[in-house]
């Protein structure tokens, strides 16, 4: 056999294993699929056909399309959405900060002194004090040694474990965690096990049986579960995580600034110490009345995140100034008026107290802003929703593929503006409608 034969004879077989079009042709055929119009005409994908399916029922009931609706003014208890003042329970502006004047005056200041972008990532030269103030701020309130804020609350969650876990590690989750921490654990590449919903038992069972076969393990879960409005036991959870040696990360997207004695989140409602949870996690639209996220533990988890994760440090643009001005008015705020918290737990106590009286299933929900009202299906739950706003109150469906089949709901978010006649009056219509609510017809 000459050289060059022996060459192309491998030539042939490294093209072969890595896919390349110039591969024998019996390689090729081993590879072949059929191919329909679902794989290459995006018309065709199964989410289209999802999404056509959900406009038949609308379009089949007579229903308005419910989805991406233009509101005007502020999102508080009330807000005017096609010229009509309605009862608003489907925004999570807890404590009613994003009207604010003091939040607006700094968001205001903010772009007359810094623009509206600083212009560049953080790392390059986009670092402005607002930044800086905000999580040494933060920092103080939770009772850790530092904190990063990052521009996308979505993108820093994914983005935080997609960096912290590798192909050798191993991540736990509950399985109700939002999308964002279910995506960062797809693409960390490391092996992925979700658990029973608050089941730590379930927990400790894998961790006794895979821990020893992995690097780092992290566990996930959240500080109030943002479809059932729970809050799960955290103090069993660091208890399990200290014995194993794995990390605890949560995601208090729905509990900071809402729970707590203080408001301040999971720690302040059991009394823990901060340092026990490896890596606090928050979105800043909710009680911070601005949007991005932020993420605070040790200084050395705060070190290597900004200068190595991407989406918090890396390949990514700083935070607006008046983003990051409004987050740190809210954040001064929450900790000078801590009536706040304990006025959207109040109000929802009436929701949820009401709700029961009244004989509707409102899940595991307590002591946080988040109520959901179980439904027995998905066009059950678009025709009440649909019936509401015809009514004045907005309350948006939850049906598949956010909840599982069999798990539709209307989810209803408390805030401290809310009154007990607001919440009586929602009540009395649920009730009203639902027994008046007509039988499936099944959707296509």
């Amino acid at each position: 056999m000459t050289i060059e034969s022996e060459v192309n004879r491998l030539r042939a077989r490294l093209m072969s294993k890595s896919g390349d079009d110039t591969a024998p042709a019996a390689a090729v055929a081993r590879r072949r699929v059929e191919l329909s119009p679902e794989h290459y005409d995006i018309a065709q994908f199964p989410e289209m056909r999802e999404y056509a399916n959900m406009r038949w029922y609308y379009d089949n009931q007579g229903l308005a399309w419910n989805m991406y609706r233009e509101h005007l003014g502020v999102a508080s208890a009330e807000v005017e959405i096609e010229g009509r003042k309605m009862l608003n329970f489907s925004s999570f502006n807890y404590l009613d900060l994003s009207g604010d004047p003091r939040v607006k005056e700094a968001a205001k200041r903010a772009i007359d002194i810094y623009g509206t972008s600083t212009g560049s990532g953080r790392i390059v030269r986009g670092e402005i004090p607002l930044f800086g103030e905000f999580e040494r701020e933060l920092a103080e309130l939770l009772g850790v040694e530092a904190a990063v804020m990052g521009v996308s609350g979505w993108g820093m969650n994914a983005g935080v474990i997609g960096y912290l876990a590798r192909g050798q590690d191993l991540i736990l989750y509950d399985e109700l965690v939002h999308n964002s921490m279910l995506t960062g654990a797809k693409i960390s590449g490391a092996r992925r096990i979700a658990f029973p919903h608050n089941d730590c038992d379930a927990l400790e069972r894998l961790l006794v049986t895979h821990r020893g076969s992995y690097e780092r393990a992290l566990i996930l879960t959240e500080g109030v579960f943002s479809m059932d409005g729970d809050i799960p036991d955290v103090p069993r959870l660091i208890d399990i995580k200290r014995r194993h040696r794995a990390l605890l990360m949560v995601d208090e997207a729905h509990s900071i600034g809402v729970i707590g004695p203080r408001g301040l989140g999971v720690v302040d409602h059991f009394g823990l110490d901060s340092r026990d949870i490896d890596i606090h996690f928050s979105t800043l639209s909710k009680s911070f009345a601005a949007i991005g996220g932020y993420v605070a533990g040790s200084k050395a988890l705060v070190t290597m995140l900004r200068h190595y994760a991407p989406g918090v440090g890396l390949y990514i643009a700083a935070p607006n100034p008046a983003n990051a001005a409004a987050a740190l008015a809210a954040l001064r705020i929450m900790r000078a008026e801590p009536q706040r918290a304990r006025a959207v737990v109040a109000i929802a106590d009436h929701f949820r107290e009401r709700a029961q009286a009244a004989g509707l299933d409102i899940g595991p929900s307590h002591g946080s802003g988040v109520v959901p009202v179980m439904l027995p299906d998905s066009e059950t739950a678009l025709w009440m929703s649909a019936r509401l706003f015809d009514n004045g109150v907005f309350a948006f469906p939850m049906i598949f593929p956010v909840v599982p089949r069999d798990g539709a709901r209307l989810r209803f978010f408390l805030s401290m503006s809310h009154t007990r006649e607001q919440v009586d009056r929602a009540i009395d219509l649920l009730v009203q409608l639902l027994a008046s609510a007509p039988r499936p017809k099944g959707m296509i």
